[in-house]
């Protein structure tokens, strides 16, 4: 058994909570905006944001960092990536020498463009940060729905101890080096997300999706590929995995907000109307930012930044994307 910390009592947070103390785990979950009135309401009810999920009467609920953080095996750190930076400072004073700290969140911070490994290790250096990512929804993992993510680090020491940390029945856990690649796909999938849900706003069909699906993960690839991560990371999991269930499910924050985008919503409509953090919004201005200074060609998140951030009316956007230079599927083919 293991002593583990969860930072970050939303959906996703609650329902590793949950999982972990189900694989026998001592589990403190930490709820940091809710006061100590409101904790122990939280406490007593052990209702979640999840339907029908009760948070076991097991698992320690507090707003208290030090008690998640102190003797603890690893702490798993669950608030939505915009809050990365408030999180790490409140956890600092109690972080021991490599306390192993694994980022559930997904994006890549705007003005520095570093992942959340990076942001955890330029924060608290002496940490020993890793991360976990794949197709991975809240609602199914919390009612025990078979699923499988990736666990990226360092080294194989960490990968394997936090693999079987995560393992159980219904939930397998790969393992890879190549944390990079894991972060930007987790990252770049919540954008493409929101333009796959843009088109089902403007009626577009299943061969639009399919064909956002594709072509979206060949971009990620592209740009993963020219920052230097691996290009079996995209055909994985964290991936088109992930970017398969986040284009598809009803379950999808960035694909509800896109959908709605699609609609006539403006950005902020959507987002207040989905109610919870659309991380696909954050990170479009950072793909954007990346595929200009490593000198790749991203049109759908291009577009996307155009019609967040610019005005730009989705039908444009996709006519735009839709009448591009006639080009060959993938660079590097040639007729004999």
């Amino acid at each position: 058994m293991a002593e583990v910390g969860v930072i970050g009592a939303g959906s996703w947070g609650t329902a590793l909570a949950i999982l972990l103390y189900q694989n026998g785990h001592q589990v403190t979950l930490v709820s940091p905006t809710k006061s100590d009135e409101q904790i122990e309401e939280t406490a007593a009810r052990r209702i979640t944001k999840l339907p029908d999920v009760h948070v076991p009467e097991e698992i320690f609920i507090t707003n208290k960092f030090q008690p998640a953080l102190e003797k603890k095996d690893a702490v798993v750190l669950a608030s939505p990536s915009p809050y990365t930076r408030s999180m790490l400072d409140k956890m600092k004073p109690f972080v021991k020498e490599g306390q192993k700290i694994v980022t559930v969140a997904k994006g890549i911070e705007e003005k520095t463009l570093l992942n959340q490994t990076e942001i955890i290790l330029e924060k608290i250096p002496w940490a020993d940060a890793a991360v976990l990512s794949g197709p991975s929804h809240a609602e199914e993992v919390s009612k025990g729905l078979p699923t499988s993510c990736v666990i990226g680090a360092a080294t194989k020491k960490t990968a394997e101890y936090l693999q079987g940390l995560f393992m159980s029945p219904t939930f397998r856990v790969y393992t890879s080096p190549d944390m990079k690649g894991i972060e930007l796909s987790a990252s770049m999938k919540n954008v493409i997300a929101l333009a796959a849900g843009t088109a089902d706003g403007l009626g577009c069909g299943d061969n639009a999706k399919a064909a956002l699906i594709t072509r979206g993960i060949a971009e990620i690839a592209r740009l993963g590929q020219a920052m230097g991560c691996r290009a079996e990371t995209f055909w994985g999991l964290s991936g088109i995995g992930d970017l398969i269930v986040t284009c598809a499910s009803v379950h999808s924050r960035n694909r509800k907000a896109g959908y709605l985008i699609g609609k006539g919503y403006t950005m902020e409509e959507a987002m207040r109307e989905v109610n919870m953090v659309v991380e696909g919004v954050y990170s479009a201005k950072a793909g954007r930012e990346l595929s200009q200074k490593y000198h790749v060609e991203t049109p759908i998140i291009e577009q996307m930044n155009q019609v967040l951030f610019e005005k730009k009316s989705p039908q444009d956007a996709l006519e735009e994307l839709m009448m591009r230079d006639k080009k060959m599927e993938s660079d590097g083919q040639s007729w004999n």
